[in-house]
């Protein structure tokens, strides 16, 4: 069992920065990846970056590509996402999500993560 909290998130103006985190605790050595999704009112949750946890490889959605930055800290076992140049089509509640099995193919899509935050919400006015 993984356990993730999701933190940072708030309102903030379009083109301004919001800082996410994510603790992670449990089985955490046994995490391929963590990724983050999101999910704007009316629309489906979506991919928008992960990092897997033991090499740090990292990958983006094209939307957040450039302005969004994933981290990992494995000693605090914790997961950051940099926000920047936030946009108001960015507003939408943020979760984060573990990855147990090692699935590369799998790794853009929700259905490949095992475990889930409680999702904290992001808005950017205009």
């Amino acid at each position: 069992q993984v356990q993730l909290v999701e933190s940072g998130g708030g309102l903030v103006q379009a083109g301004g920065s919001l800082r996410l985190s994510c603790a992670a605790s449990g089985r955490t050595f046994s995490t391929f990846a963590m990724g983050w999704f999101r999910q704007a009112p009316g629309k489906e949750r979506e991919f928008v970056a992960t990092i897997t946890w033991g090499g740090g490889t990292t990958i983006y959605a094209d939307s957040v590509k450039g302005r969004f930055t994933i981290s990992r800290d494995k000693a605090k076992n914790t997961v950051t996402l940099q926000m920047n140049r936030l946009k108001p089509e960015d507003t939408a509640v943020y979760y984060c999500a573990a990855e147990q099995a090692v699935n590369w193919g799998g790794i853009r899509y929700e259905y490949e993560y095992d475990y889930w935050g409680q999702g904290t919400q992001v808005t950017v006015s205009s």
